[in-house]
């Protein structure tokens, strides 16, 4: 018998209560950078934000913020 795979997604998030879960991936993707900032690439504390923001986001999205992260145009708080 083959394994089976566990699918899922990040949990509703009382924040954003509509359908458009735009602002949500934008939301958690500024929250897993800013976790990243404050515990370093080594904690394993922010890979929760990785999955919810890898499962919202679409990848030209993460592709083209991580550019702008690159450059300090980012036009979010991080």
């Amino acid at each position: 018998m083959a394994d089976e795979i566990e699918l899922k997604t990040a949990p509703a998030d009382f924040r954003f209560p509509t359908t458009n879960q735009t602002r949500h991936c934008f939301t958690r993707y500024i929250e897993f950078h800013r976790c990243v900032a404050a515990k370093g690439d080594e904690s394993n504390d922010c890979e929760r934000f990785a999955k919810y923001y890898r499962a919202l986001c679409p990848g030209e999205w993460v592709e083209r913020w991580n550019e702008q992260r690159e450059n300090g145009t980012f036009p979010g708080p991080l």
